[in-house]
């Protein structure tokens, strides 16, 4: 897995790419949670999955606690630019009823900020 951030505007975006599976969910996690608790003022996360080839339950796990994290600070969580086959199994775990998908990164920012 890679991993690429930018902070804007409250806003955490964060670029995957590879695969978030259960041998790199520990250091996704510890990173999105270090960076929620170094700045108070971000309340929306950013999730870009376009580089993303797989995700299996503990990667869905690392992306709902974080959803509940933000959720509960009133923030939001958006997906951008999941492929086909991780849409797939975001839909089926029934995240993209919580999260809001959005066809790019502009949109998802206009909508976070």
């Amino acid at each position: 897995m890679e991993l690429q951030k930018e902070i804007s505007g409250g806003v955490l975006l964060v670029r995957l790419s590879g695969e978030i599976d259960m041998a790199v969910t520990d250091c996704l996690r510890n990173y999105m949670d270090e960076e929620l608790e170094r700045d108070n003022l971000l309340k929306n996360i950013i999730v870009n999955l376009a580089g993303v080839t797989f995700i299996d339950s503990a990667g869905l796990g690392v992306m709902l606690g974080r959803y509940r994290k933000i959720s509960r600070a009133g923030g939001k969580m958006f997906i951008v630019g999941a492929s086909p086959q991780v849409r797939r199994i975001l839909e089926i775990s029934g995240l993209l009823n919580i999260m809001k998908e959005c066809p790019d990164e502009k949109r998802a920012m206009s909508l976070a900020v």
